[in-house]
């Protein structure tokens, strides 16, 4: 059982970082010509290479091939008492490590929330609730309160903090896959992009006050691993969302030809995920089994002994 779960967790992800390669490529073509939030979307293609692979794999006929030859071998490999217990010693380790790094991570940010140095922030899976510094009226006019509050409302309606945690499961799982980790950070920039853009569609007006909003960040607070920070990480992250906040906005023909390409990678992920898993072979139409009956032979179940004594 060991050996099929490691398996299934080498197989995961190769297949989520072929994914995790496509996104990244098309990340800047998606931004550019359909918005920030197409470009957000596009990490849904890694989820639906995963359920593709885990699809019950094509049935067909004939010898086993080079690719089902490659994972036996790895199985085997794999399935050795000293190999398992060692893969399995080092990837529950890692799993943990990472779990309470996290942990640390959120007991600090609920430190800093209790001495109002957070926020403004969306922490909880569940239940997501708006967290803010002590001077969060000082820091911020009224006007620049009411654009916080749509931003994290935004994150909030998508259910961005859910998807975070998400992906840190998942991080966790597979703390072993750099990419993982770089599609994490990745992912969290689009998304901020992508509330950035949703509040600005809906108040267009307000860019300026926005941008002024976003300035007056707080650079030193920690960012929530289960929830969403206003401010994100990182000062290349707020002088792209500055920018983009004054690029124009793809028009509507435009963003529904970017649904159609998002549909388009999404069938093509699907599909390509789906086949290359090795195929179940199943025995050809008239193919005869070969049955050894010399003395040493166990004993034969009972159904198959009139269909030897026929022959």
């Amino acid at each position: 059982m060991a050996t099929e779960i490691l398996l299934l967790l080498v197989r995961l992800n190769l297949v989520a970082s072929g994914a995790i390669l496509v996104v990244m490529a098309l990340r800047p073509f998606a931004r550019r010509w359909f918005g920030a939030s197409h470009a957000y979307r596009l990490w849904f293609t890694v989820p639906i290479a995963l359920v593709a692979a885990l699809m019950p794999p094509v049935e067909t006929w004939g010898p086993i091939g080079s690719v089902e030859h490659l994972a036996n071998g790895a199985g085997a490999w794999i399935s050795k008492e000293s190999h398992l217990a060692a893969l399995t010693t080092a990837w529950a380790a890692g799993a943990l490590a990472t779990a309470f790094l996290t942990a640390w991570r959120y007991g600090r940010f609920i430190a800093q929330e209790r001495s109002g140095r957070a926020g403004p922030a969306i922490v909880g899976v569940l239940t997501p609730r708006l967290v803010t510094p002590a001077d969060f009226e000082a820091r911020f006019t009224s006007e620049e309160r009411r654009l916080v509050r749509a931003h994290e409302r935004a994150h909030m309606d998508r259910l961005d903090a859910r998807c975070n945690a998400l992906v840190l499961g998942f991080q966790c799982l597979n703390w072993f896959n750099p990419l993982v980790h770089l599609a994490a950070r990745a992912m969290r920039f689009d998304q901020e992009l992508a509330c950035d853009a949703t509040v600005i569609h809906r108040l267009p007006m307000d860019r300026r006050s926005y941008a002024e909003a976003l300035l007056r960040r707080h650079s030193e607070m920690a960012a929530p691993p289960l929830g969403c920070s206003w401010s994100g990480a990182g000062a290349r992250l707020l002088m792209t969302r500055l920018t983009t906040l004054w690029g124009r906005r793809p028009g509507d023909a435009r963003c529904e030809l970017g649904d159609v390409l998002l549909a388009a990678l999404w069938t093509v992920v699907f599909a390509a995920a789906w086949a290359a898993q090795p195929p179940y072979r199943i025995a050809e139409p008239g193919t005869a089994l070969a049955v050894d009956l010399s003395p040493d032979t166990p004993e034969l179940p009972q159904v198959a002994l009139p269909a030897l004594r026929h022959r």
